[in-house]
């Protein structure tokens, strides 16, 4: 094996964790060529819908997971969470990479908090999961939709007259826009996604020289607690 093609999205954060997977592996394994391929996802052309109105998580991996399985890429690079619980028939993941924090993070307007946001505060997520936890915390809160990729979602808020938004700590952090971020929201008032945080990549269940390669990437611990979390 002297080639290997990485399969991937195509946004920033995408694009951050599949070359960090590339540099890791080009790094332990100089004598193979590892490249990038950018896949074009269905969640990646729907972005003015909210995603629990339009299917499940396989948007943003099913035309990826295709191109594995026809082996015309041999890894893919995930947000772990983005992963359904259940693998494809034929994929597995392959390694998990060290976690970053998985907590969820306040971007919000002169610093303020969860606690000090006004009365009827306009707050945006993309989440399902987190403004039913937002609503539980501040019931008054009026929360609106926003979707697209980090960037995106930065320019959105920038323009709106949002008070605040909700986005993922790692994301937030690998893209260098930490300095943003006005509280880190403690786990007992947002629960993370499954896996957030975790970077995962998947491979084909037969394919045992790339599963030996990628091993090199799998963190014990953090595999240990995402995949608790998965199953239960």
């Amino acid at each position: 094996m002297n080639r290997v093609v990485i399969g991937t999205r195509g946004s920033d954060l995408a694009l951050w964790q599949a070359e960090y997977v590339r540099k890791s592996l080009q790094a332990a394994f100089p004598e193979i060529e590892f490249e990038v391929k950018i896949i074009r996802t269905t969640g990646d052309d729907v972005v003015d819908v909210s995603l629990s109105k339009i299917g499940d998580k396989g948007l943003f991996t099913r035309q990826i997971e295709a191109e594995l399985l026809a082996g015309d890429i041999d890894l893919a690079v995930h947000s772990l969470k983005d992963l359904q619980t259940e693998q494809p028939e034929g994929l597995t993941i392959g390694a998990v990479c060290k976690r970053e924090k998985p907590n969820d993070v306040l971007i919000s307007r002169d610093g303020m908090t969860l606690d000090t946001l006004p009365q009827a505060a306009k707050a945006a997520t993309g989440s399902l999961r987190r403004r039913s936890q937002l609503l539980a915390y501040r019931p008054d809160l009026q929360i609106s939709d926003i979707r697209g990729n980090l960037n995106t979602r930065f320019r959105k808020f920038d323009e709106s007259d949002l008070d605040a938004m909700i986005l993922a700590y790692a994301g937030v952090e690998r893209l260098g826009m930490a300095e943003r971020i006005s509280q880190l929201i403690p786990t007992d008032i947002l629960v993370p996604a499954v896996g957030q945080g975790s970077v995962a990549v998947e491979i084909r269940t037969s394919d045992e020289d790339v599963a030996a390669v990628v091993s090199r990437l799998d963190h014990a611990e953090t595999r240990a607690c995402v995949m608790a979390e998965r199953h239960y």
